[in-house]
């Protein structure tokens, strides 16, 4: 039998995935040979990538938080990718941040 997980995000990680998606617009409007797919591919790779956390959370890596419960769900994206910071609390995985990997404070 498979655990189904209930996978919500709070407002942070709203907000970092519309901070995402305004950087992406921002980097094609700056290109000279603009792909104004790659916003929505990247939102769509990082919802596809959570799609995983309603059935298998526990398969992804732990983070270095110190609780035990945090974890992080890396998704390939181009030449880098996004890192998804969650915790699991019982049957729900609560998803608190949505870094690029090549953000410096991706871990806060």
């Amino acid at each position: 039998m498979t655990i189904q997980f209930t996978v919500t995000l709070l407002q942070e990680a709203a907000e970092d995935l519309q901070r995402l998606e305004d950087f992406a617009i921002e980097r094609e409007l700056a290109s000279q040979t603009p792909d104004w797919s790659t916003p929505q591919r990247a939102l769509d790779a990082i919802r596809e990538g959570m799609r995983l956390l309603s059935w298998s959370p526990y398969s992804c890596r732990r983070a270095e938080l110190g609780n035990g419960r945090s974890r992080e769900l890396i998704v390939p994206f181009g030449a880098a990718g996004y890192v998804v910071l969650f915790e699991i609390v019982s049957d729900v995985v609560v998803i608190g941040a949505v870094r690029h990997q090549r953000e410096e404070d991706y871990r806060r």
